[in-house]
């Protein structure tokens, strides 16, 4: 297990005296945050008092929109009230202007008279009847006023008085003398004499009567209103009860400044605080980068994930190791963005297996995918990630990138494979020049004894033709067996290939014609489809034609292969394809042997290629790996793939009339 980069939670670092990898101190606007909560709480101060301002002249708003309502309602109602009066008065004269001339001089008839009772019990203070000469007949109460006293019998809580007349029909008047005082009281409503104070005053400010002691109410608000006609050069003054504190004056006022002070003590500690915090915080930003510069130097990869699998933290190593910023992998869960997509699967099994706890302590390997499409092999190191309590709050993994390692293995293990594979095809091509030298000696003899027979039935007189066409294909296949040795003979001792135009249909159809009788043996039926304008190619016609038998040769076997095993759920006519045509590149022309048997099972044409591999059980394995060497001795190539509908599809390319780059090339690899 890989030591972690990053020591403990909680374990003491002690940096270096000057670190030269501190960062950046914060700008000044940052380290006056402190003030912050101050400078909102002023504002908030000053918002209350704008609005403590705002709502107390709201309020004398009010209040004096209710005076002027209030003010212009009773001076209607007194004004109703002294016309009615008036008009009681006028009612009086009328009745004692029909009464008789004896009854008028009688007090006692004036003073039963009900008008004047009623009159008096409301706020008149006398009654005055004046005949033409303006000489008295009846005055109530009775006692005569004297010049000068009137005023004086009036009590001094009533005020000045004012007097009503009207004419009395055949002469004279009726005057009737009352208190405004009185009358203010007896008509300004309850509810009213409640909030204000009624009083009625002169031009010059006198007053001439009012609903209360006459007591002076500073630093109320009053309104005054005309009451011309009723009262001439007089004015309805009313004054508010209620005073409307200053806002400097109101109970938030104290509450506030209270609020002021405490916030002011509260930002005395916090600016402490911030200061014991800043010097914290520098400690750590130096530790942090300190730590910081270590991480980015290690070329080992680290991840901390908690308990559900999310990354929280990478460092840079990783980051490089797979193309993606820290800010892409930090905060995802699982699948990662470097899972490749074909492997997700195991890697999410891997995954569970490590958040229960069981990855293995010594490590393992996976495979991963760069962002750029690249594979990489990696070998991962889980630990538990605990916190400064030893409560494990997730997984620490420390990741080596073992690529370049794995590749030096392989490379390794290639060329040993490569050794092997050299040292096999040197004992082949011992055994088979062996095997050519020993096999020329009976084929020519075999030839010698053919031509013998086919002279001796010759010179005879009647020759039975069936023999002799025999005996002379026997030759002509003994002829093409040589031949066949001597050029893989020459094919594997590296000499250069016999290269010359020749005609592909051609070899084709010699090809399969030599395998006609066991086609037919194993029921196997061929189709041509032979390209008509297909050019002429330069290869060795014989090695091209081992090629395409040893490729339908393979295609039938499999068709014998799929029946014998019993693969196929009922009787399928054995059908192989052959086709020549012209490739997608005007340089090649193409050859597709392509069969209806179980198919290549997954298998690569590297697989099928590999010396000594056969799917055959009495197979070498060097049938496709020598028809591959073939076409890449002529530039040519050799593929398979899945044939559509089932089966099989071997293609092989030989260039067009190149003899000059083959002979070239050939000379290349031989040299």
């Amino acid at each position: 297990m890989l030591a972690p980069a990053l020591p403990p939670p909680g374990a003491a670092v002690t940096p270096p005296p000057r670190p030269l990898l501190a960062l950046p101190p914060r700008p000044a606007l940052r380290r006056g945050l402190w003030a912050l909560p101050l400078l909102l709480s002023l504002a908030f101060v000053a918002l209350v008092l704008a609005w403590l301002r705002a709502n107390e002249r709201a309020d004398l708003e009010l209040q004096r929109l209710e005076l002027i309502s209030d003010a212009l309602s009773l001076e209607s109602q007194v004004g109703a009230r002294i016309e009615r009066e008036a008009l009681l008065l006028r009612e009086l004269a009328q009745r004692l202007g029909t009464e008789p001339q004896a009854l008028r001089a009688v007090t006692a008839h004036f003073a039963g008279l009900p008008e004047v009772q009623q009159g008096m019990r409301r706020f008149w203070l006398s009654v005055t009847w004046l005949d033409t000469a303006n000489r008295i007949q009846a005055h109530l109460p009775e006692q005569a006023p004297r010049p000068g006293a009137a005023e004086a019998s009036v009590p001094q809580s009533v005020g000045l008085s004012a007097h009503l007349s009207a004419a009395v029909p055949g002469g004279g008047a009726l005057v009737a003398r009352y208190s405004p005082t009185e009358m203010l009281r007896q008509n300004v409503p309850w509810w009213l004499a409640r909030k204000y104070d009624v009083r009625i005053v002169g031009i010059l400010g006198e007053v001439t009567a009012s609903t209360t002691d006459g007591r002076e109410l500073p630093d109320r608000q009053s309104y005054r209103i005309s009451m011309a006609p009723t009262f001439a050069d007089s004015y309805l003054e009313l004054i508010a009860r209620d005073r409307i504190a200053p806002w400097y004056r109101s109970f938030p006022i104290a509450m506030v400044a209270g609020f002021v002070l405490l916030i002011g003590a509260i930002t005395w500690m916090l600016r402490r605080q911030v200061l014991d915090v800043s010097r914290a915080e520098a400690a750590w930003r130096t530790e942090a980068a300190w730590r910081s510069a270590m991480e980015d130097s290690l070329t080992v990869g680290l991840r901390a994930r908690d308990l559900e699998g999310r990354l929280v933290y990478v460092n840079r190593a990783l980051t490089d190791m797979v193309g993606y910023s820290a800010d892409e992998l930090v905060g995802h869960m699982p699948p990662m963005a470097y899972w490749p997509a074909d492997d997700t699967e195991e890697s999410m099994q891997r995954h569970q297996r490590n958040m229960a706890g069981a990855a293995p302590r010594g490590g393992y390997e996976a495979r991963w995918q760069h962002r750029d499409g690249k594979r990489i092999d990696v070998m991962i190191f889980e630990a538990p990630l605990v916190d400064a309590g030893n409560r494990q709050i997730g997984w620490m993994g420390s990741i080596l990138d073992i690529t370049a390692t794995k590749r030096a293995e392989e490379r390794e293990r290639h060329q040993v494979d490569t050794m092997t594979h050299h040292a096999r095809l040197t004992m082949l091509g011992e055994v088979a020049s062996t095997l050519a030298h020993e096999l020329n000696q009976p084929l020519t003899a075999i030839s010698s004894y053919n031509a013998g027979v086919i002279n001796s039935m010759q010179r005879q007189a009647a020759p039975d033709p069936v023999l002799l066409r025999a005996l002379q294909r026997l030759g002509e296949q003994a002829a093409h067996a040589g031949r066949i040795v001597q050029r893989i003979r020459e094919f594997l001792t590296r000499r250069e290939p016999q290269l010359e135009a020749c005609a592909l249909n051609a070899v084709v159809e010699g090809g399969v014609a030599l395998l006609k009788r066991e086609l037919e043996r194993q029921r196997v039926h061929v189709d041509l489809h032979l390209c008509a304008d297909l050019p002429l190619v330069v290869a060795d016609a014989v090695l091209v034609e081992q090629v395409v038998i040893n490729l339908v040769r393979n295609a039938a076997d499999a068709l014998a292969e799929t029946s014998t095993h019993g693969i196929e759920s009922e009787p399928v006519e054995r059908r192989v394809e052959v086709r020549t045509l012209r490739s997608s590149d005007p340089r090649f022309v193409r050859i597709d042997v392509r069969d209806n048997g179980p198919g290549l099972e997954g298998r690569r044409v590297e697989a099928l290629c590999a010396a000594f591999y056969s799917t055959k059980r009495d197979g070498m394995g060097m049938g496709l790996a020598i028809c591959r060497s073939i076409l890449e001795a002529h530039h040519g190539a050799l593929d398979a793939s899945e044939a559509p509908g089932g089966g099989a599809c071997f293609s092989l390319t030989l260039p067009v009339d190149r003899v000059p780059t083959a002979q070239a090339a050939f000379e290349a690899e031989t040299a």
